[in-house]
């Protein structure tokens, strides 16, 4: 039996209550009767009765209803759960709702830009030019906007301006690859591309007008070209006037909001659809009670446009606390940089990933010798799990009073369902408990819940801020089978987890063969077609493998054809495809050749299996011989992870 781990944080009276959790549950019970006095008490509430909880989250929070939802729920069925039908609403209306011009929405800085401040003024400002030009070409309702940005106010403005309309959200970040870029942009027919000149990342300029014009004769749309690296700004024949009116239309519960992307292993990467209703009741609920942002909160999450985290930061704004951007490398001039923007920006709540605390570590940053960081509250970590020395080091370095919240979730849902809670102590290497509202369970594979031990991360109930359905996907086909294929009626998120007898969680990475770097999930379907574009290889297979205290460590086996060397020439081909065709971040940390990849008798390749196996997994245990067309090539496998101990 695992002992149980060390205390590193427990929240004060005083802490616990001025949180916007305490006073949550304090509403309940006088306006609904409902006495609680744990979290633990709260939590089972929220999962054991979906209506009373949801519709509490909607009045408590002001959720504005232009037409009334005939109830919480229609359909209960995953997937197809209906969510407050009959009810209109608008997303960015909760945003841009009852703000003093005057007050800053958003502070920015990045490494062509200085710290700057843009007040809800501003926003507005830019919001309401950017829709006027949007309206000029053509764009309304359902129609989709696409955009090859960066993390900067822009951005965020123009998302504010396209969902006002009606029309759908997406985005990919500038250091994409062109090939990444279509393969997303491509399926959803945009009617714009908003698209940066290029951008600047670790002191180098990195020009994309060659690559925007490879996307946009690929994906359609009208170009609409922001002159970031030369500062130019938007095109000045599209920017609206500065008094046009701000539409903001009000849309079904379940209008698509924005489309997100998320890997599989073939095919197409998967086009996320969530919609208006179900994405702002879910971050009304997590940035407000999970998060606690207060008026003088100034949050901050280190991530681009193409990781969902973006789009949970923007979520901020639906709290009365302020946002905090940041776009460059977070390594450059050094791993001090992020915090030195913390302590410049006045930071109460850090964002990050478990990558950069594992960076700063091995790096031997202290973030306080050179940082006035006596504002900074919380410490947010999410990407990947988070290693006990990684718990241990934000509090040796940070100081006893830092509420670390180590979160996980899922571009899939758009949010945290296993995360913080500020009522709760921190114990090193865990996550303090499950999201309200979100029945998360550890399943072993017949189906059966289990306590202290690892399984399938499931959620048994309903979220709101489930897709809606994946484009281009009419029939639910390619859903049903990403999600719901192992338990049906039960969602399966493709993490192993532990819920231990506390409440809390462990995180132990990917069941399934996504690639998770730095935050931003590839399919290993990409990295299979840009490395198989290269004559030399003929077969591959690619493993990401969680590794204690540090990032996790990516290894692709090439199969050679005949008379071809893994050179240091081919090495560097092999680099530089899958850096512009996916991404930086998934370039591998190490490349071997071997005979043959192993592969069922269906013909899939083993990527779970040999995951396993170099994570120390017994063979026996990690696949079935009698189902494999190749067996023996699972033993170059084998003998690797002995080797590496």
């Amino acid at each position: 039996m695992r002992r149980e781990p060390r205390t590193l944080w427990q929240p004060g009276e005083a802490f616990a209550e001025r949180t916007r959790l305490r006073a949550y549950m304090e509403c309940l019970a006088v306006q609904r009767g409902e006495q609680f006095t744990t979290y633990d008490e709260l939590w089972r509430w929220s999962v054991s009765d979906l209506d009373a909880f949801w519709s509490s989250i909607a009045e408590y929070f002001g959720v504005r209803f232009h037409e009334p939802p005939r109830a919480v729920l229609g359909r209960r069925s995953m997937p197809g759960t209906q969510w407050f039908p009959g009810a209109t609403l608008s997303y960015p209306e909760h945003i841009l709702r009852d703000r003093s011009d005057d007050a800053v929405a958003i502070r920015h800085a990045s490494e062509l830009r200085p710290l700057t401040a843009m007040t809800w003024g501003e926003l507005r400002t830019l919001t309401v030019r950017i829709q006027h030009g949007l309206r000029e070409l053509g764009v309304g309702r359902g129609d989709r906007v696409v955009a090859y940005m960066p993390n900067i106010p822009e951005t965020v403005a123009a998302f504010l301006a396209t969902s006002g309309l009606g029309a759908i959200w997406s985005s990919c970040s500038p250091d994409f690859g062109a090939r990444s870029v279509i393969d997303r942009f491509a399926q959803i027919e945009p009617r714009v591309l908003l698209a940066v000149d290029g951008y600047r990342y670790g002191g180098r300029d990195f020009d994309r007008d060659e690559v925007v014009a490879d996307i946009q004769a690929q994906v359609g749309g009208a170009l609409v070209r922001l002159g970031y690296l030369d500062a130019s700004g938007f095109d000045a024949d599209f920017l609206g006037p500065p008094d046009a009116e701000l539409e903001l239309t009000a849309v079904p519960f379940d209008h698509p909001l924005w489309v997100l992307y998320s890997s599989g292993t073939t095919g197409l990467p998967k086009a996320i659809v969530q919609g208006h209703g179900g994405i702002l009741l879910e971050q009304l609920k997590t940035q407000n009670l999970h998060l606690d942002m207060h008026a003088d909160d100034r949050a901050f999450w280190f991530t681009t446009t193409g990781w969902m985290m973006w789009n949970f930061l923007v979520g901020v704004l639906l709290t009365p606390a302020s946002i905090v951007l940041y776009d460059g490398s977070p390594g450059a001039p050094s791993l001090q940089r992020l915090w030195e923007l913390a302590a410049q920006a006045g930071i109460t709540c850090f964002g990050t990933s478990a990558a950069f605390v594992a960076a700063c570590m091995k790096a031997g940053v202290h973030p306080i010798q050179d940082a006035d960081l006596t504002r900074l509250r919380s410490v947010g970590v999410t990407g990947s799990p988070l290693s006990p020395e990684g718990f241990r080091w934000v509090y040796d370095e940070l100081g006893p009073d830092s509420w670390l919240f180590s979160t996980s979730g899922g571009t899939d849902v758009c949010t945290a369902f296993v995360g913080g809670v500020p009522l709760l102590p921190v114990h090193e290497g865990e996550l303090q408990a499950r999201s309200l509202g979100a029945d998360v369970q550890s399943f072993d594979e017949d189906g059966h819940a289990l306590t202290g031990a690892v399984g399938e991360l499931v959620i048994t109930q309903p979220l709101p801020s489930m897709p809606l359905s994946f484009w281009n996907d009419p029939d639910g086909a390619r859903l049903r089978e990403a999600y719901f294929e192992m338990y049906p009626g039960i969602w399966r998120h493709g993490d192993w987890i532990e819920i231990t007898d506390r409440g809390t969680a462990i995180i132990y990475g990917r069941s399934d063969s996504t690639i998770n770097r730095g935050g931003i999930r590839m399919g290993t379907s990409e990295i299979y077609r840009a490395v198989l574009a290269l004559e030399e290889i003929v077969d591959a297979l690619v493993v990401d493998v969680p590794r204690s205290g540090e990032e996790s460590w990516m290894a692709l086996f090439v199969v050679l054809r005949d008379g071809a060397t893994l050179d240091d020439e081919l090495r560097s081909s092999i680099a530089r495809h899958i850096r512009e065709d996916c991404s930086p971040r998934h370039v591998p940390d190490d490349v071997f050749a071997v005979a043959e990849v192993p592969r069922t008798l269906s013909g899939k390749v083993l990527e779970v299996p040999v995951k396993r196996i170099l994570a120390g997994t017994p063979p026996e245990q990690a696949a079935s011989l009698d189902s494999l067309a190749n067996p023996a090539a699972l033993d170059w496998f084998v003998q690797l992870a002995a080797r590496r101990g």
